[in-house]
């Protein structure tokens, strides 16, 4: 228990944490018996185990992400986005091909699958964040500050896109919204996003009047057409378990582990996790899950305002819109708002690389957190010096 006295930083997110995790364990318990069953001859404590496993780790890289300094995070963005690029270009050209997309590699001599694009998320954010407060004299200048920001922003989000439309969505507009907070001019701004909305929508136009693709491409296509009511059945089969899943939940839910939907749901444990969670857990859950959420965006934005330095600042409310945007859009996909994005509930959805990124990015927000308390720590100290000795 030697580590709890050092844990420092928001305590109110590490309570975030910890109830989300909670909900995580016994989600993806309960979720995954159909896969035990298929892959494991019944074993239903192997994918918890397993699930347990990467939490305690997600947990110490939360915990040793909070310890560094969050200026050196500044020479970090700086290496990791140099990572991160090559990363995503092998990815696309020799990556493991999943649902007709090269989204995965493997790390070599520990042979462990991760996405690249999960570590080239943390890392523009981490680099735009640098380069906004280190042009905070100039922000305003269009080739000084503008132009030298959006160029990592459109090669990283570039090099996602082909093989994760969603991501690279996301990426972007965390990305446009960090430039607003930054202080780059709106009109520059608004520019921005209205190419990025014509591009989009002439991609959405293209999909549903072409005949159908083969391909990533051929994916989006289905995604659109089943959202917009259209497409065959069973391609909207999850959208439509989804539905029943919630609809069954009610005020209070089936209660943990009672799921029906879970059988039938092809990804009950990762895209789907909120539905799972509704069913079992009804509309409190559903409640509690999202105000756990709500309170991590209060928590990153009071951190950020209160945040010593520019960098601290935008390092905070960037890497918390991150966090925020994919977890509404992951819990919006289960009540059908949006079409299928494949994006997982952070801190929540089984998997192993999505987890730790997660962690690290709280514990980056932890890190800028801590770094107010020592200061507060230090005003204090002059005030208890004088009540002492009087």
């Amino acid at each position: 228990m030697q580590i709890v006295p050092k844990i420092r930083g928001d305590k109110v997110i590490w309570g975030v944490v910890i109830i989300l995790s909670v909900f995580s364990v016994l989600a993806v318990y309960s979720s995954t018996t159909t896969l035990a069953y298929r892959f494991k001859q019944g074993n239903t404590e192997y994918y918890l185990l397993k699930h347990l496993g990467i939490l305690i780790f997600g947990f110490i890289l939360m915990y040793a992400a909070h310890k560094i300094k969050y200026v050196y995070y500044a020479k970090l963005s700086m290496l990791a986005i140099i990572i991160a690029a090559p990363l995503l270009l092998y990815t696309l050209v020799f990556g493991e091909v999943r649902n007709e997309a090269a989204r995965w590699t493997t790390l070599p001599g520990v042979n462990i699958m991760f996405q690249p694009s999960d570590l080239a998320k943390l890392a523009l954010i981490m680099f735009v964040a640098r380069m906004l407060a280190k042009k905070q004299e100039i922000i305003k200048d269009f080739k000084g500050a503008f132009i030298p920001v959006l160029l990592p922003i459109v090669i990283i989000c570039g090099l996602i896109l082909p093989a994760n439309l969603s991501t690279a969505a996301i990426l972007f507009v965390t990305c446009i919204l960090l430039m607003f907070i930054g202080g780059v001019k709106f009109r520059y701004l608004l520019a921005l996003a209205g190419i990025g909305i014509a591009t989009l929508s002439l991609l959405i136009a293209f999909m549903i009047v072409s005949p159908k693709s083969s391909g990533r491409l051929g994916t989006w296509q289905n995604r659109i057409e089943h959202f917009g009511g259209g497409g065959d059945s069973d391609e909207n089969f999850q959208v439509e378990q989804a539905k029943i899943a919630i609809a069954n939940g009610g005020i209070f839910g089936r209660l943990p582990g009672n799921s029906m939907q879970k059988n039938f749901l092809p990804n009950p444990f990762n895209d789907f996790i909120f539905a799972i969670i509704i069913e079992e857990y009804g509309a409190i859950g559903a409640i509690t899950i999202i105000l756990m959420y709500l309170i991590l965006l209060y928590r990153g934005i009071r951190i950020a305002y209160k945040a010593p330095g520019n960098f601290g600042a935008l390092l905070a409310i960037g890497v918390t819109l991150s966090l925020i945007i994919q977890a509404f859009a992951n819990m919006a996909v289960a009540v059908h708002l949006v079409p299928v994005t494949g994006q997982p509930l952070p801190l929540v959805s089984m998997g192993g690389t999505s987890i730790w990124f997660t962690s690290i990015a709280i514990g980056i927000i932890l890190s800028v957190s801590k770094e107010m308390d020592q200061d507060e720590e230090i005003k204090e100290e002059p005030t208890e010096i004088q009540h002492a000795t009087a």
